[in-house]
C-alpha cells in the first residue's frame, strides 16, 4: 500500500504544481481580471486542498519507504524534501492565499504582480525538485526490479 500511495501522491503533487504554474501563466497573459480572480480562487480551493495532502502523503510514505533503503538516490531525495516542504508551506501556500484575496478585491497592481513573480519562481523551483524526486523514485523502482530478476531472465 505504501508503494502505491507514494507513487500516486508523487505524481499528483507535481501535477498540481505544474497545473497551477501553467494556468497562472496563461491566465495572466490571456485572461481578464475576473478570470485571474477565478483562477486564484480555484488554486486555493480546491487546489491547495488537493496539493497539501498529496505532499504530506508523498513525504510521509517516502519517509517510511526510505527507512529500509539507502544509497545515492535515496539520499538525494531526502535532501530535497525539506526544501520542497519549506518552500511549499512558507512561500507557495501563503502566496496563493494572499494573491487570491488581492485578486478577489480587484487589487491587480504592482504588489500583486511582484508577489505573483515570487510565487512563479518558487513554484518553478518546487516543480523542478519534485520532478527530480519523481525521476529518482522511478529509477529506484527500476533498480529494485532489475535486482529482483533471476539471472539469465530478461529484464
Amino acid at each position: 500500500m505504501s508503494r502505491n500511495l507514494h507513487l500516486a501522491a508523487g505524481i499528483l503533487a507535481p501535477l498540481c504544481v505544474a497545473t497551477f504554474f501553467v494556468s497562472t501563466l496563461i491566465g495572466e497573459l490571456l485572461g481578464s481580471p475576473q478570470a485571474v480572480a477565478t483562477l486564484k480562487s480555484l488554486i486555493v480551493t480546491p487546489g491547495l486542498w488537493i496539493l497539501v495532502p498529496a505532499m504530506a502523503a508523498v513525504g510521509g510514505s517516502g519517509f517510511v519507504r526510505a527507512k529500509a533503503r539507502g544509497g545515492r538516490l535515496v539520499d538525494a531525495k531526502r535532501r530535497r524534501m525539506p526544501f520542497i516542504a519549506a518552500n511549499g508551506l512558507l512561500v507557495l501556500v501563503p502566496c496563493a492565499i494572499v494573491l487570491d484575496r488581492w485578486a478577489a478585491a480587484g487589487s491587480l497592481d504592482s504588489r500583486f504582480y511582484l508577489l505573483q513573480a515570487v510565487e512563479l519562481l518558487a513554484g518553478a523551483a518546487n516543480l523542478t525538485l519534485m520532478l527530480l524526486n519523481l525521476r529518482d523514485g522511478l529509477r529506484l523502482t527500476a533498480n529494485a526490479h532489475a535486482a529482483a530478476a533471476p539471472m539469465g531472465m530478461p529484464r
